[in-house]
């Protein structure tokens, strides 16, 4: 399904940032699901159903990505500060205090 490989793109360290705003495609899926309820009531095939049950279920894959594309990318975030704060660690430390004093004259 498309909306499976969206969601695979949005679960990237790149594409966390578009989890919300694909939260935005779940108002399309919600009104073909309501188009075809409209025309199942109206005497359409039977199989419409199967069409309402798909993209409500779409539907909530969207809306759900957004909470959980935020909450990954803070994760992500919060794990590249401590990597980046670590190695900055490791840095001062390997470097005797005379060097520095010397270096700043």
């Amino acid at each position: 399904m498309p909306s499976n490989i969206l969601l695979d793109l949005i679960r990237t360290r790149k594409g966390l940032k578009w989890g919300v705003p694909a939260m935005l495609l779940a108002g399309p899926y919600l009104a073909i699901a309501f188009w075809c309820t409209t025309l199942i009531e109206n005497g359409g095939p039977g199989w419409l159903h199967l069409v309402v049950q798909v993209c409500l279920w779409n539907a909530l894959k969207m809306m759900a990505i957004g909470p959980v594309s935020v909450v990954l990318l803070v994760r992500a975030r919060a794990r590249e500060y401590r990597s980046q704060r670590q190695h900055w660690q490791e840095l001062s430390e390997d470097v005797p205090l005379g060097d520095l004093t010397r270096s700043a004259r």
